[in-house]
């Protein structure tokens, strides 16, 4: 049976990777995928997908007001088409509409739906989206990441350019390293993002 699978974790897990790399494996045994990534992530070249170890892949683009369902049906709908999953990059950045749209793919076509994003953002606060991907999805698989201090990561600090802990702003900031590090809670409620001892020049 076809399913929604929600893929989470916090910054710099490797999520992106995983979607690639599942896309490939697709792609090897002679199935086409069907990519999203979100308009507002500016960071890499519109309409790809791009990974921190230089994977990547086209994708279409949606924002707001983009119909998820509606972009694959034009693609699914055609006789001869060989698509056997859908794969959503980000997809924390989704409506709640959009959410819904993920899963009438899935009930319409039969085909599995990955879906790749955070849970939270800096604030510790849901994204819409991750919050529907939690309530409607038949899996959901947690992709792990660890905390300077070696314990598993579950938040997702905002740091300004000296490693310091940022606590107020606009929910959605796009950056990657150089703006978010992952932490565990003790350590998010601390305010350590453990930038300081990492950039210490090492003694000669």
């Amino acid at each position: 049976m076809a399913k929604l699978h929600f893929y989470y974790s916090a910054m710099n897990a490797g999520k992106t990777t995983t979607l690639l790399q599942s896309s490939y494996n697709y792609q090897e045994r002679g199935m086409e995928t069907i990519l999203f990534t979100p308009a507002i992530d500016d960071r890499y070249e519109k309409g790809k997908i791009h990974s921190r170890i230089g994977l990547e892949s086209d994708a279409a683009i949606f924002d707001d007001s983009f119909n998820l369902f509606d972009h694959a049906d034009q693609i699914l709908k055609q006789p001869n088409n060989k698509v056997k999953c859908v794969l959503v990059d980000e997809a924390h950045f989704l409506s709640k509409e959009q959410v819904m749209q993920l899963t009438d793919i899935i009930d319409t076509y039969g085909i599995p739906v990955l879906a790749y994003g955070l849970r939270s953002d800096f604030l510790g606060e849901p994204f819409a989206g991750s919050q529907y991907l939690l309530a409607w999805s038949e899996d959901i698989i947690e992709i792990k990441t660890i905390c300077h201090c070696g314990r598993k990561a579950t938040m997702n600090m905002r740091v300004d350019e000296n490693g310091q802990a940022v606590s107020e702003g606009n929910q959605v900031e796009i950056g990657g390293n150089d703006r978010y590090i992952s932490t565990c809670r003790k350590h998010y409620k601390l305010g350590d993002s453990g930038i300081q001892h990492i950039r210490q020049p090492k003694k000669a």
